[in-house]
């Protein structure tokens, strides 16, 4: 499918070339943005805040609610600390860059985001996961006791798959082993409440430390780094946090603000991503799981397809624009039970006609 080009906001259903076409892509999971409550609130922040905090946290005027917002966020995913930046991708190479000091390996998952990814170091896209993981476990056993960083996603969202970190407690047990998970797309949907997947990672044998992107299903242009006191402590001793303006204060206090309507939303899109799974489960062409709101296509031609029928979806070339494309539905908290309805009955018709 050809780029499109918008002079507008994003929401449900989008007007394209005169044509109105239900909206199933982008990573709006919990459809924040759709809350008119919510909207309101943010608003109001907004005048109470500023558009945004240039100052950087070091500086001798602070604002007392990025420490309110970092204990509240820390306290209800697991964690120790937290330190919120303005980006997840700032937050995960400060993560990165503190971390690769005290180890002596890395291991990078296939589907690592950047976010977290060493400037000299590439994951091997040929493996899956799975194998990846195998591979992993076989060094771990011929390897002298070493100091071993784990780097990789709670979930891809290009392939809907939710990964299963809980081998990393067996290589703990002959090695110093830190894991980095990228949680950019876990907020909101995977773990603890819209908390992430710290508190279903966490084991005592490791190191963990979960960074991220708050701006997906969250809502917020702010990223945040979790884990342990000493660490967070020193992470924020770093330039790279001091020499950073923070994430948008009203944003913040948003998010705090409107719990309910949160936790709503979380609820919601759960609720959605079980019923999906299960009206699309039979369907060899789409891939998913119950636990994550995006489902793969496997049959190119039903992208255009399904445009055809009114419905946008997600459909671009990964990771290189020679690499094949890669086809998915998005489900958000912001779409009806009848959108969920109306593009399962596109799929099986489509299936049908094949």
């Amino acid at each position: 499918m050809k780029p499109l080009q918008l002079n507008h906001r994003i929401g449900r259903t989008l007007e394209v070339e005169g044509r109105k076409l239900l909206y199933f892509s982008g990573t709006s999971y919990l459809g924040m943005e759709s809350l008119s409550v919510y909207e309101e609130i943010l608003i109001e922040n907004i005048r109470k805040w500023g558009f945004n905090h240039g100052l950087s946290r070091v500086n001798n005027l602070r604002l007392s609610l990025f420490e309110e917002f970092e204990q509240f966020f820390a306290t209800h995913s697991g964690a120790e600390s937290a330190a919120v930046m303005s980006s997840g991708y700032l937050a995960g190479q400060a993560a990165l860059q503190r971390l690769r000091v005290q180890t002596n390996l890395c291991w990078i998952a296939p589907d690592t985001h950047p976010a977290i990814l060493p400037e000299s170091l590439k994951p091997d896209i040929q493996f899956s996961f799975i194998q990846w993981k195998n591979r992993c476990l076989e060094l771990a056993e011929s390897l002298s006791a070493q100091k071993i960083l784990i780097l990789g996603n709670a979930v891809d969202p290009l392939r809907a798959e939710v990964h299963d970190y809980s081998w990393v407690k067996y290589i703990s047990k002959k090695h110093e082993v830190t894991l980095l998970i990228d949680d950019s797309h876990a907020f909101g949907t995977l773990g603890h409440q819209v908390f992430g997947s710290y508190s279903s990672l966490a084991d005592s044998s490791f190191d963990l430390v979960v960074s991220g992107s708050l701006g997906k299903g969250l809502a917020m242009p702010a990223g945040i780094i979790l884990g342990k006191q000493d660490l967070i402590s020193s992470i924020k001793a770093r330039e790279i946090f001091a020499g950073a303006s923070p994430g948008s204060p009203a944003n913040l206090q948003a998010f705090l603000d409107c719990q309910d309507l949160y936790q709503a939303q979380a609820e919601k899109i759960r609720h959605y991503s079980q019923i999906f799974h299960q009206e699309t489960n039979l369907l060899s062409s789409v891939l998913g799981s119950e636990k994550f709101p995006v489902f793969v296509l496997s049959e190119n031609g039903w992208a255009e397809r399904l445009g055809q029928m009114g419905f946008l979806i997600s459909s671009f070339a990964y990771p290189t624009p020679q690499s094949p494309t890669i086809n998915r539905i998005v489900v958000s908290a912001f779409h009806t039970f009848g959108d969920l309805m109306a593009i399962n009955d596109a799929l099986h018709q489509l299936s049908e006609d094949r």
